[in-house]
């Protein structure tokens, strides 16, 4: 069996963007950023408010973890606080259910730069 990519070369600028991406950073692709922006606009919501609703749709798909990453940041950089995230989880909880909930919190956790809590017995 063989690993994909194994020898492969990629150029600087290609590896650049994908550490980019996987790090949630969306605006290496340019017109993704500007469709967002155009979006938040038409949806007549605040910045922030249009972050947190952003959020709330990641806990409802059950995201992958570096979608967090991103909208988290987006969140913070529109004024939003941790606070006012573990209050989206706390809205969405009901019609998402818990296990969606406890999934996105730790992913939440890290983009927030805090530290996850030691497994019990570890």
């Amino acid at each position: 069996m063989s690993v994909p990519g194994v020898g492969m070369t990629v150029d600087q600028a290609t590896s650049e963007m994908l550490a980019a991406l996987a790090m949630g950073d969306s605006g290496v692709l340019g017109e993704a950023a500007d469709l967002r922006e155009q979006l938040r606009a038409d949806s007549s919501l605040s910045e922030k408010t249009f972050a947190l609703v952003k959020i709330a749709a990641l806990v409802a798909l059950d995201a992958a973890p570096a979608s967090y990453l991103f909208q988290v940041r987006m969140a913070l950089d529109a004024g939003a606080t941790a606070k006012e995230i573990l209050g989206v989880l706390t809205a969405v909880a009901p019609q998402t259910g818990m296990a969606r909930v406890v999934a996105a919190a730790p992913e939440i956790m890290i983009a927030l730069g805090l530290e996850l809590p030691a497994e019990p017995g570890a």
